[in-house]
């Protein structure tokens, strides 16, 4: 019998966003690949308009908001339920490839020391640019950045290898790893939980596997859309939790010594909304 893949999407009043993944995660429905729609407590109606357009995908309605970790981590209780093997986490605010699964679970068939398959992601609105093609973390100087961050697209970053840490936007990982490392850590609010995750994993002794040859597409924290200073203050919070829960108290210092910096960037991004990109 063919392992079984789960899809979990987490969606939280955001039910637009969540159609479009859906739409395009439904040719996958035909291969077998399970999908589970998370709502984190929506006020929108965001159950009843998913379930009229996709009767056949299962939800996990929750009452409260748990927040990402918190909502995701109810899910993956659902996928073990399910007796899934493997599970990818995934934003409602993405557009995949239809074959976008496939290398990454494939990565983790061949890898036994691969912990994490995370995929090649480019702006939605810009497909020429990169949003992540690889994860940079160094605790010990406070940097943690996407590698190729609005860069155009090209061949350099079709090599599939060995990266810093996984973006939350969409990875691969086995069940059983996920349930070993505890999952996710839900005391990060919002932010950097991933980063907290990968550190995890790769404690262990695995590896986080950067799998160009799957593609999916970001429209870029819709939820906090047109509110950069409140998404710099939640990356902010989480930057710093993860440098207290690693000890990592020299990046922490240089962190909060580079955040009017930060500041100031997320300024200037608001005066020339029309011509730049939100990380």
């Amino acid at each position: 019998m063919e392992a079984l893949t789960c899809i979990v999407v987490l969606n939280w009043n955001g039910a637009e966003e969540t159609l479009a993944c859906l739409d395009s995660l439904a040719p996958l429905l035909v291969k077998g690949y399970k999908i589970l729609v998370v709502d984190n407590g929506s006020t929108d109606g965001s159950p009843e308009k998913i379930r009229a357009a996709f009767p056949d995908i299962e939800q996990l309605c929750l009452p409260t908001n748990l927040g990402y970790a918190g909502g995701n981590n109810a899910g993956f209780r659902r996928v073990q339920e399910l007796q899934a093997e493997f599970v990818i986490f995934l934003n409602n605010d993405t557009i995949v490839d239809p074959g976008f699964c496939a290398p990454l679970v494939e990565t983790l068939r061949l890898q036994p020391l691969a912990g994490i398959a995370v995929p090649k992601i480019n702006y939605w609105d810009r497909p020429d640019l990169l949003w992540y093609a690889g994860g940079v973390v160094r605790l010990s100087t406070g940097l943690i950045c996407h590698v190729g961050l609005r860069q155009k697209d090209a061949p350099d970053f079709d090599r599939p290898g060995p990266t810093g840490y996984a973006t939350g936007c969409c990875f691969a990982m086995r069940c059983r790893d996920f349930e070993e490392v505890g999952g996710f850590d839900e005391s990060f609010a919002m932010y950097a939980e991933d980063v907290d995750l990968s550190l995890r994993v790769r404690a262990l002794g695995k590896s986080i596997e950067y799998v160009p040859s799957s593609r999916v597409w970001h429209k870029v924290s819709a939820s906090l859309t047109g509110r950069p200073f409140l998404k710099l203050v939640k990356k902010s919070r989480g930057a710093l939790r993860l440098f207290s829960k690693q000890r990592a108290w020299s990046g922490m210092a240089l962190y909060l010594l580079l955040l009017p910096l930060r500041l100031s960037g997320t300024l200037l991004k608001q005066w020339f909304a029309g011509r730049s990109y939100a990380e």
